[in-house]
């Protein structure tokens, strides 16, 4: 009986991958290069297996060349990319120290919430919605308060807009040479251009299931070496045990090293699954190769958006290249629209920031897969087209797919 339900199981899965779908279109997770799926498809390993432990290595090193931290300690761990929310103000943060977020949306106030949480005094400098605070309005706050760190969402996916994090960061070191920067990089990591030695941040995280390509599960992020100092230095114990850095450095230097260690249990396969998809990021050009594939591919989404009378949540100058938000037509109903859109051949996101939830759309172009070529906005926005057109839209029809190309 357990064989013929293995059995069954097996042609479920053949038939579901066999047949026709929709392409997933959302600001992750994102659509996967086969051979990533393939790397978690194997037999039960160790995580002590000398195969699995040179794995864990690579993608180490890998890590740092993604993120542009040659002198970066990277945290590859089990968990949600939002673990890296806790693993920066758990470690660096005691209670009553102050942080500023710098808002653009839903993750900000998220992203401030974990430090409340955990005791801290919090400020957010925020900006309309589709905008980024200013590096004035930054520089005005930094000098009003004395604060331990400033918290950038670089993507912020809820509005999809692009924090300008190099002038930001140039900008604060000018007022405050030895306060800490963290950028949340969860939507723009692997995506969009950030060079953390090279700007001075201290530390920045990301999700596996975005631009890195991965299925979800992993947190993955580097810390620099004003981060881990601070962590080094504080008075009170680190209010977290599975977010030390003290427990995982050790762990994260032996695997690196290819000498076998243990804290937690790693996720095995999905780490395999991110050795192939950072093989494939790193090859033929590299990291910078892949920042300029996003900004292509996210020009040529935007424009056709614009052909068909769309108009972007994200103002003028702050729309990011990993996903694009954008506000329904009027008199187009949100939820055929996103049916229609599903109907002719892709899956895209309905909005996500409370204050503009039922009046926009976010549909995810980043990764290994989606950002090489136009083939799947090509896709997208040809569902858009006739979703549009069963809503009873006016526009000439193709204009969106001929602005693409």
């Amino acid at each position: 009986q357990r064989t013929n339900i293995h059995s069954r199981l097996r042609q479920d899965i053949t038939m579901a991958t066999e047949q026709q779908r929709p392409l997933l279109m959302i600001p992750g997770p994102i659509e996967y290069e086969d051979d990533v799926l393939k790397a978690m498809s194997t037999i039960g390993t160790s995580h002590v297996a000398p195969n699995f432990i040179s794995c864990y290595s690579r993608v180490l090193k890998a890590t740092r060349e993604v993120f542009l931290a040659p002198d970066g300690q990277p945290f590859v761990l089990a968990a949600s990319g939002s673990l890296g929310w806790d693993l920066i103000v758990a470690n660096t943060m005691e209670a009553g120290e102050a942080a500023l977020i710098v808002n653009t949306g839903y993750f900000g106030d998220s992203f401030g919430d974990v430090f409340e949480h955990l005791g801290c005094v919090v400020d957010h400098v925020r900006a309309e919605i589709g905008g980024c605070p200013s590096v004035e309005a930054v520089k005005e706050a930094l000098g009003k308060k004395t604060y331990k760190i400033v918290a950038i969402t670089h993507v912020d996916t809820s509005t999809g807009v692009l924090a300008p994090v190099q002038a930001l960061a140039k900008a604060i070191r000018e007022v405050c040479p030895e306060i800490l920067i963290a950028v949340d990089g969860v939507c723009s990591i692997a995506g969009e251009e950030l060079r953390m030695t090279e700007w001075d941040i201290d530390f920045a995280m990301t999700g596996s299931q975005k631009a890195l390509s991965v299925p979800p599960g992993l947190s993955v992020s580097v810390a620099r070496s004003r981060a881990l100092k601070a962590a080094e230095n504080r008075k009170t114990p680190v209010p977290s045990y599975y977010c030390q850095w003290s427990r995982w450095i050790p762990i994260m230097q032996a695997y690196e090293e290819e000498r076998p260690s243990y804290f937690a249990t790693p996720a095995v396969q999905l780490i395999q699954a991110m050795d192939v998809a950072l093989q494939s990021i790193l090859a033929n050009g590299g990291i910078e190769k892949r920042f300029e594939e996003h900004l292509a591919v996210s020009k040529a989404f935007k424009a056709a958006l614009a052909a068909l009378g769309i108009k972007l949540v994200a103002h003028d100058g702050l729309a990011a290249n990993t996903l694009t938000a954008a506000y329904y037509p009027d008199g187009v109903d949100p939820a055929k629209f996103l049916g229609g859109v599903k109907a002719n051949g892709a899956i895209i996101a309905g909005g996500l920031h409370k204050d503009i939830k039922a009046k926009y759309f976010r549909v995810g172009h980043m990764g290994n897969v989606s950002s090489r070529s136009l083939d799947h906005v090509r896709v997208v926005v040809k569902a858009i087209e006739a979703s549009l057109k069963e809503c009873g839209h006016s526009f000439e029809e193709g204009v969106g797919l001929a602005a693409l190309e």
